[in-house]
């Protein structure tokens, strides 16, 4: 999958709604090849990321954890040092 797609879920602060939005345009692109579409497929386009994104807000209202929230921050923080690690290479 996309590498710009990362997990929305059981996070602190919530993910919002343009989180929401942000990934399913990823993923949209992603699947339909398009970075950005012709004025012919703009339409089926945008109505395919509102689709996804919705069903996507669905999905994180639905779930349930009883794992305590992970904070955003502290998880880029950790991204960051694995990626450093890894240019150290």
């Amino acid at each position: 999958m996309c590498r710009n797609i990362h997990t929305l879920y059981n996070y602190e602060p919530p993910a919002t709604e343009d989180d929401v939005r942000s990934a399913a345009l990823q993923y949209v692109r992603k699947i339909s090849g398009f970075t950005k579409p012709s004025q012919a497929n703009a339409e089926a386009f945008e109505r395919a990321v509102d689709d996804v994104a919705a069903v996507t807000a669905r999905l994180l209202d639905e779930l349930v954890t009883s794992a305590p929230p992970r904070d955003r921050a502290t998880e880029v923080a950790r991204k960051r040092q694995r990626w450093l690690e890894r240019q150290a290479v």
